[in-house]
């Protein structure tokens, strides 16, 4: 059986494959070889540029032929590394050596070669690898697909700003509110996480066998190995070195980003189940497409399965982030392997939360407002106007003013206009203070 999408074990790779394809450039098995072999050129090029003694003779002007070695990186080229690798069986070792091997294309560089992968670890590289897939990803894929759907919230509270709407406390009939306003609290609490995930440092750990340069310290102990690295992962590759580690990345850094991005898919699946309920109050239709089916057994039904969908997957992605961020900082002493058997699915969560949010997406492009339903629901429910009424009486020193909304609207009865016009006309205020209270009503009582 071959591999495509209707053979795949994950949905990420089968069903949902086309929704997630755009990361396949920065978490496949390919992207992780291209990544390595991106650290180890430009490391070995940083290593001419220090310049280490042994390099002095280095022709600077084959540095784009160096580099073009990662930026031309195909599939071929990954099939060759896992040629190499099936003698190795390491598999950063086959990268060092499938690189060796184009510089003996290249030609001019037997004296040279030992210098890729010079005093570093496998982990130098995977933690600097997996930084920057995830990194590029995010960049690249997850906050343009984030940002659309920030762009549509903004539009549709803009859209419904003045469209007065019961409110639900508890499930209950509570204090309206405003369409608009009530879809600006997700848009407002998705940019306030973006925000804070883009103040987050994507952080990586490069300093040799067990953190401590010794390689690079025994072979030249005049350099300034932590400051070179330093400048190295800041200016060359865009991520923070974490100074103090063991064999491998402390993972704090990762660990902060992948609860971000946790936080943010939360208030997704939140936006998703108050939208999934106002389409069963009948707030909203959906557009309906030909040919489609909503049940197999009932005609009538338009369901909404984009919220569904969109649910499903979030706890999926949910799950993964949380087990990657609680597992990955912690390592048994200076490292087990099972930070390395996990980060692998990085990207995995990633997939899930992509497909969420195209649901998400294409849930709000569906909706038809049903203004009916939801005028007829304030008009139904008048008792909500008692905060209001309460509220005035308070100002004006009225006695017990809550206990006396209370007994006239807590009795397990509709209460009707006419129950509110009727109290307000029996109150001892003023008559102005009376034509104040008539003034409100369920549509009117929205605040600001």
């Amino acid at each position: 059986m071959n591999l495509d999408v209707l053979t795949a074990v994950s949905p990420v790779d089968g069903r949902y494959r086309s929704k997630c394809e755009p990361l396949a450039p920065y978490f496949s098995e390919y992207a992780l070889m291209k990544y390595r072999t991106k650290v180890e050129i430009e490391y070995f090029i940083w290593l001419t540029e220090i310049p280490l003694p042994q390099l002095n003779g280095f022709d600077s002007g084959l540095k784009p032929r160096l580099r073009a070695i990662y930026r031309d990186f195909s599939e071929a080229d990954a099939e060759s590394v896992k040629e190499i690798e099936k003698t190795t069986n390491h598999d950063v070792k086959a990268i060092e050596y499938f690189i060796k091997g184009k510089l003996d294309e290249i030609g001019g560089f037997d004296s040279y070669k030992e210098f890729i992968h010079f005093g570093l670890t496998s982990q130098d590289i995977n933690n600097t690898s997996f930084p920057l897939m995830l990194s590029d990803a995010l960049n690249e894929v997850y906050r343009p697909q984030l940002d659309e759907l920030i762009n549509k919230l903004d539009e549709l509270a803009e859209e419904w700003k003045d469209i007065p709407m019961l409110a639900r406390t508890h499930g209950q009939p509570a204090s309206p509110t405003r369409l608009g306003k009530e879809v600006k609290v997700f848009a407002y609490r998705l940019a306030r996480q973006r925000e804070q995930l883009d103040a987050l440092r994507i952080t990586a750990k490069f300093g040799g066998a067990t953190g401590n340069f010794n390689a690079h310290h025994v072979a030249y102990p005049e350099i300034d190995w932590k400051t070179l690295a330093n400048k190295f992962l800041d200016e060359r590759l865009g991520l923070e070195r974490e100074e103090y580690t063991t064999q491998i990345s402390n993972y704090d850094g990762l660990a902060a980003v992948l609860d971000a991005l946790k936080r943010i898919n939360t208030i997704i699946l939140d936006l998703d189940r108050d939208f999934w309920t106002y389409i069963s109050m009948n707030y909203f239709k959906q557009k309906i497409r030909a040919g489609e089916v909503g049940s197999s057994a009932m005609p009538h039904k338009v369901n909404p399965i984009d919220y569904e969908n969109s649910e499903g997957n979030l706890g999926i992605a949910n799950a993964l982030f949380e087990h990657l961020s609680h597992k990955l900082p912690v390592s048994r002493l200076q490292r087990d392997l099972t930070d390395s058997t996990v980060i692998r699915n990085v990207g995995v969560p990633l997939a899930h939360t992509l497909i969420a949010i195209q649901s998400t997406m294409k849930g709000l492009g569906k909706l038809l407002l049903h203004r009916e339903s939801i005028d007829a629901d304030l008009d139904n429910n008048w008792a909500v106007v008692a905060e209001a009424i309460q509220t005035i009486l308070r100002r004006e020193g009225y006695p017990h003013p809550y206990e006396a909304l209370k007994a006239l609207t807590r009795t397990n009865t509709e209460i009707k206009q006419k129950d509110i016009e009727d109290f307000i006309a029996s109150l001892n205020v003023s008559d102005n203070v009376k034509e104040e209270l008539g003034k409100i009503s369920p549509r009117s009582y929205v605040g600001i």
